[in-house]
């Protein structure tokens, strides 16, 4: 098999510790120059963006020269640029850095803080703010939370380890605990093991459970109750994507703050933190696949619905 060439390195730095944007000219097509290209492919950057990015020579080749507006299109070519970054609502709350050493960097991320770069949430990001921080502009995620979860998250410092820990989550080699708050129901038989069948259809806000041969699976266990709350402990043995989130709807108790389960409701506004998901990535363990070292790591949050009376319909008083 023939091995594909990887791209030539970026000429361009990291800004807000957020990659440039990688173009690669495709093979095929009717355009005279790059400009032309961009102009098309870039649909969603608005009028006059990319000309005013080429006359403000800001397209970059992989030699670190200003591509000229006139450049004649070479199909196979890499072009660099930085994109505009969409306007935030800074997340206020830190990411506490919870391990690092030469391989790995292990983050106790916040609720509302995006993991990796996506849609709207490009510089409120957990990868981005750790490179800006800690200066490691190669750090990448070795998995990824929801936006709405909080807890651990590895990260990996050394491009050419990245798949070695990716493979931990691909092979099942994690031990992964969450910490959940939902209603508590006392027919509910706990601890018991929920397998179904997720699916995620792209452009769809929420997950759905159909029929078929399951491929997500849940331990869940019941750690406490008290105010008609339940504290529930999730051990998941797969990972799709809101797996926690439906099985627990689907077992009748859905987490609190949950805006997608068991039915979508309103978006809530940018810039409103008043109620987090309450879901927490309480530990991870495993075997360092470069060090042979065995980690664990614990989440040093607590959900605020449990250590805190917070009723959830908007008043607030001592927990009974």
């Amino acid at each position: 098999m023939r091995r594909r060439t990887p791209p030539p390195p970026a000429p361009l730095p990291q800004r807000d510790g957020v990659d440039p944007v990688r173009v690669r000219l495709p093979v095929g097509g009717a355009w005279a120059t790059v400009r032309e290209h961009l102009v098309e492919r870039l649909t969603g950057a608005g009028p006059g963006t990319v000309e005013s990015m080429f006359a403000a020579g800001q397209v970059i080749d992989a030699d670190g020269r200003a591509v000229p507006p006139d450049a004649p299109y070479r199909p196979g070519m890499y072009v660099w640029f930085h994109r505009e970054l969409p306007a935030e609502v800074p997340v206020p709350f830190p990411v506490e850095v919870v391990y690092r050493d030469e391989h790995i960097v292990v983050a106790d991320k916040p609720h509302f803080l995006a993991t990796t770069p996506r849609g709207s949430h490009v510089a409120q990001t957990a990868l981005a703010r750790l490179r800006h921080e800690l200066g490691l502009p190669t750090l990448t995620a070795a998995h990824r939370l929801d936006r709405l979860t909080a807890g651990l998250v590895l990260f990996t410092v050394r491009p050419g380890e990245r798949g070695a820990y990716q493979s931990l989550f691909r092979d099942r080699r994690v031990r992964k605990e969450y910490e959940a708050v939902a209603p508590y129901d006392p027919s509910l038989a706990l601890p018991r093991t929920v397998r179904s069948r997720i699916v995620k259809e792209r452009g769809v806000p929420a997950a759905r459970e159909v029929p078929g041969e399951p491929n997500a699976e849940t331990r869940v266990e019941l750690a406490g109750h008290r105010g008609g709350l339940g504290r529930y402990r999730l051990l998941p043995a797969t990972g799709q994507t809101h797996q926690l989130r439906v099985h627990l709807a689907a077992l009748g108790v859905p987490i609190l703050g949950d805006p997608l389960y068991p039915e979508v409701t309103a978006p809530v506004p940018a810039g409103d933190f008043r109620r987090p998901l309450q879901l927490l990535a309480r530990r991870l363990e495993f075997t360092d696949p470069v060090t042979g070292t065995h980690h664990t790591f614990t989440s040093g949050r607590e959900l605020s619905a449990w250590t805190s009376y917070t009723d959830w319909s908007g008043e607030s008083g001592p927990r009974g």
